[in-house]
């Protein structure tokens, strides 16, 4: 037996628990009459029937998960559960071809937002549904909500937790069964949710757009209704509540959930991520607006202040939605976006980039060589409030930035030889690896990806999967010593 076959056969839980997702458009092309409940049927058959074959084929080597397990059920589950999520989208528009068609899943389920579509607006509402649904399920993790039922079918899942969840101190649980904080955290993610929808529906969006905008922001994905985005409402209402729940989910759901079932703000006090992440959201948000006044592209501050305020926070958290058209902006304004993208969301949040921790502990880290420079006999520990960060940690975030550095650089390289000006595939390859969704250049908000070619297109896929996953759970899997385990 390979040692990897029963990582195939947990897969193989997951696929049909997955397959169950599509009952929600289902629901939702029924109650519209729409027509397009048979896109789902299909594609719900499909995924079920492969997920029983897979189990069948592997249930004789059934066995408790190993660390190593988690790594390749993370990978399946995000390279795999989207061929059956893309069904709908590619019968609806075949035209376009099922490589699109498979980019746009794995960016609703990587909760990226970029999209190859145009014509949204005259879209099934099931349709729309369905991709911001991938988000909203995607942002918490398809895996950390496997986890809270594996368990029930006797299977494990700390390992599969450990591998998904995107902190760099993984192996600290809220509560003692993994099974329990994986159950905790949907639900206060779901309650969360719920209020967004009521939020946007009383200010002025109907229930249709209201669910889906929801799901895409409290999942930080992007997609919209409208081709225009967000802007299609025009409501300074509607911004200013998509930026208060935007902030509230790239803040650690650890610390929402503490919050909630401790009936606390200490949580929040005491989480020290925070301050950083709110003190570069203000700061960015009033600088921006300050430099596009002065520099003429706003004649009014308020004004200004309005536009990046909104984008500040869509695109620092990754959630993607837009207003205007900020590729129209001073350059320095448009980078700067491009850059609060790669690490202001907090560690635990359903953002992208390499977050808001690592950020802190290679400030401290930086800080810490400053000091050994001067001082070369001092002890200087990397502390993040009153806890100390092991240097195991410390060495794990440097190995990961400098993956994730190279990461940007080698594959803006292969998009660049491939014909796109640098501007364009460096700011695509950042905003897919961040999971963000517009970039600048002819990716930005105001166009889409859908004119790439098909190797272009599979290499942003594979950027995203890769950004989502955060580097090293994917890169694992691809290694030869991975298989001779």
């Amino acid at each position: 037996m390979r040692p990897w076959v029963p990582a195939l056969h947990a897969y193989a839980y997951i696929l049909m628990l997955f397959s169950l997702l599509f009952l929600v458009p289902t629901a939702a092309s029924l109650w519209r009459a729409d027509g397009s409940h048979t896109l789902y049927e299909e594609a719900m058959a499909a995924a079920f029937a492969a997920g029983v074959l897979l189990w069948a084929a592997t249930r004789r080597y059934r066995r408790a998960l190993r660390p190593a397990d988690g790594f390749l059920i993370v990978a399946l589950t995000w390279v795999v559960s989207p061929l059956f999520a893309a069904i709908p989208l590619y019968l609806y528009r075949p035209e376009l071809g099922y490589v699109r068609a498979y980019f746009e899943a794995v960016s609703g389920l990587t909760t990226t937002g970029a999209t190859v579509y145009v014509g949204l607006d005259d879209f099934p509402f099931s349709l729309n549904l369905w991709r911001a649904f991938l988000h909203w399920v995607g942002g918490m993790g398809v895996v950390v909500l496997a986890v809270a039922i594996l368990p029930l079918l006797g299977i494990g899942g700390r390992q599969v937790f450990q591998a998904e969840s995107p902190t760099p101190l993984k192996e600290e649980s809220l509560t003692p069964r993994v099974a329990d904080t994986a159950k905790g955290l949907w639900l206060t993610y779901a309650g969360m949710t719920l209020l967004c929808m009521g939020a946007f529906w009383y200010g002025g969006m109907s229930i249709e757009d209201a669910v889906i905008h929801a799901f895409s922001v409290m999942g930080l994905g992007g997609f919209s209704s409208h081709d225009a985005s967000f802007g299609y409402f025009h409501s300074l209402a509607l911004e200013l509540i998509a930026i208060a729940f935007a902030t509230l989910a790239g803040f650690n759901w650890a610390t929402h959930y503490l919050a909630l079932v401790r009936r606390s703000t200490k949580p929040y006090w005491r989480d020290p991520e925070l301050p950083y992440y709110l003190g570069v959201l203000a700061f960015s948000s009033l600088m921006l607006a300050a430099y596009l006044t002065v520099n003429g592209a706003y004649a009014d501050f308020w004004r200004a202040l309005r536009d990046t305020a909104f984008h500040v926070v869509s695109i620092a958290t990754s959630l993607g939605l837009a207003t205007t058209d900020y590729t129209l902006w001073p350059f320095f304004a448009q980078l700067w976006l491009l850059f609060l993208s790669s690490f202001t969301a907090c560690a635990g949040s359903t953002g992208g980039g390499i977050k808001m921790m690592r950020a802190i502990i290679l400030y401290k880290q930086i800080y810490r060589e400053i000091v050994r420079a001067l001082h070369p006999n001092a002890v200087v520990p990397v502390r993040l409030r009153n806890t100390i960060i092991e240097n195991r940690v410390v060495f794990a975030v440097l190995g990961f930035s400098f993956l994730y550095m190279v990461s940007i650089v080698s594959l803006t390289l292969v998009l660049s030889a491939s014909g796109l000006d640098i501007v364009t595939a460096f700011s695509a390859v950042v905003a897919c690896i961040n999971n963000t969704g517009p970039g600048l250049g002819a990716v930005g908000p105001a166009a889409n990806y859908g004119w790439l070619n098909e190797g272009q297109t599979l290499l942003l896929t594979f950027t995203m999967v890769l950004g989502r996953l955060e580097i090293f759970t994917f890169l694992v899997v691809l290694t030869p010593a991975f298989w001779r385990r």
